[in-house]
């Protein structure tokens, strides 16, 4: 009897060792928190969880940097902690009248390798072999529009790589610095951490210590 109940057992833990790998393969692109427990550092799709964002997946397009399309589709998926301080932050702009634009979430360590691979160069992309917080699942890249889509003034384009782009760079008017300040303000309120070279770029503190992850969403 008691070597039945450990088969048993033994079989049962084999099967939710192959669907919790599984489920690091493949990203569901649903809110599985209806669904199921889950808990903050699974990976979930931004719009299933707020409604109220603007989308510009520049890498989806070949209108960036790289003048190529390394993802398949445009969707933004971000480790739940992540997407509950993104909607938090993103919630006290809309009472100013702004709402953050998305332009890169969550990136596989696939489509880091394929960026790399087109400029390796790590002032511009980061390591692979060091992985960066965007294939954590904790970083986004964002700027504000106002009540009418337009983006806010920020001084620079989004993955712009001269000194302009950083935040310690003063010589700009002062509404491009209050904009600057004001994204700033909001999202280290909210738990992210600025990077000092590109004004875009936030990620979550709590996610520093997250795995790369190579997990991956179908396409529709």
């Amino acid at each position: 009897m008691m070597t039945f109940f450990v088969r048993q057992l033994f079989i049962l833990s084999l099967f939710l060792v192959l669907t919790h790998c599984y489920a690091q393969k493949t990203i569901a692109n649903s809110p599985l928190e209806k669904q199921l427990k889950i808990n903050d550092t699974t990976f979930v799709n931004l719009k299933a969880y707020g409604k109220d964002f603007v989308y510009d997946m520049k890498y989806a397009t070949s209108d960036n940097f790289l003048k190529s399309k390394v993802y398949d589709c445009a969707e933004c998926f971000l480790r739940l902690k992540t997407v509950k301080s993104l909607i938090e932050a993103n919630d006290l702009f809309m009472k100013m009248g702004y709402k953050i634009k998305i332009f890169d979430c969550y990136r596989p360590l696939d489509i880091q390798k394929k960026m790399w691979k087109i400029v390796p160069n790590p002032s511009y992309v980061a390591d692979p072999s060091k992985g960066s917080i965007h294939n954590r699942g904790g970083a986004v890249d964002i700027t504000l529009v106002d009540s009418q889509g337009k983006e806010l003034e920020m001084g620079t384009p989004f993955d712009f790589f001269g000194i302009e782009a950083s935040h310690n760079y003063s010589n700009f008017s002062q509404e491009i610095k209050e904009n600057r300040a004001l994204l700033k303000k909001i999202m280290i309120n909210k738990g992210f951490k600025s990077l000092d070279s590109e004004w875009w770029h936030y990620n979550l503190k709590s996610a520093l210590n997250d795995k790369v992850s190579n997990a991956k969403w179908k396409c529709d």
